[in-house]
């Protein structure tokens, strides 16, 4: 599962706030992609995200194999309570951004290179060397907020290395979610702002829809990511087609 998060703009009392709209894509074990729904949630929290795992389970979702995030605040927690067996992996993209806005302008390439390293290790172990001589170098140094992030979230990021280079290209980031996201956007974006949350969930639910005209077959490669899911997560693959699987 992919979540993530567009903003829109709602004008009550003649007051127009920004309000966080969370869309989420599954994919099921057969290798289908869908639109699982989307939540409107002024404050980030467990609290929230209980309502919406909550809400996922209510309507058929019985397991969640893993879930690619981008530091959602209180997501780990909620998802511990609701689907306690879920592998969460923070979206090593977003992380890269985060940690090259760190650095100035003219170090961003070589500090792009070096995070490289990291996160293309083989495995966990050759990672954390990577991230530890990193921070040993002048640039680690002058950069510590960057180690510390990835040191802060490292059991999140490590997940994807438990599989082989193109299946973890699919775990590793949420861009699955934001070239669905780029269309909502357009959409909204054509519109300034909204009435209310109905009006705004109304459009967002037809920009979905036109956008998800083509998603009528599997995954590419999905035969080899089944392998290999099968082997990670045993039974707990071994879904009927009816449940949502990621």
């Amino acid at each position: 599962m992919y979540l993530d998060a567009i903003h829109v703009k709602l004008r009550d009392s003649g007051t127009v706030d920004v309000h966080a709209v969370y869309l989420a894509i599954g994919i099921d074990h057969q290798g289908m992609k869908s639109v699982l729904g989307m939540w409107f949630g002024e404050r980030e929290g467990a609290k929230f995200w209980l309502s919406v795992l909550n809400d996922l389970k209510a309507r058929g979702v019985q397991d969640i194999l893993i879930a690619v995030v981008d530091g959602l605040k209180g997501f780990p927690d909620a998802l511990a309570t609701a689907f306690p067996a879920t592998t969460v992996q923070t979206c090593i993209v977003h992380l890269i951004r985060y940690s090259l806005a760190c650095a100035s302008y003219q170090e961003r390439k070589d500090l792009a290179t070096a995070l490289k390293k990291i996160y293309r290790a083989p495995n966990a172990d050759a990672a954390m060397a990577e991230l530890d001589a990193f921070e040993a170098t002048e640039m680690g140094q002058r950069y510590p907020d960057v180690v510390r992030s990835w040191r802060s979230k490292w059991d999140q990021i490590i997940p994807f290395m438990a599989f082989s280079a193109p299946i973890r290209k699919v775990i590793y980031t949420t861009n699955a979610i934001e070239s669905l996201n780029s269309s909502v956007r357009r959409a909204v974006k054509a519109r300034g702002y909204f009435t209310s949350e109905r009006a705004a969930s109304k459009l967002i639910y037809l920009a979905l829809r036109e956008a998800t005209r083509t998603w009528t077959g599997r995954l590419k490669d999905w035969s080899a990511a089944q392998r290999e899911f099968a082997i990670c997560f045993g039974d707990r693959f071994e879904a009927s087609p009816g449940y949502i699987k990621s």
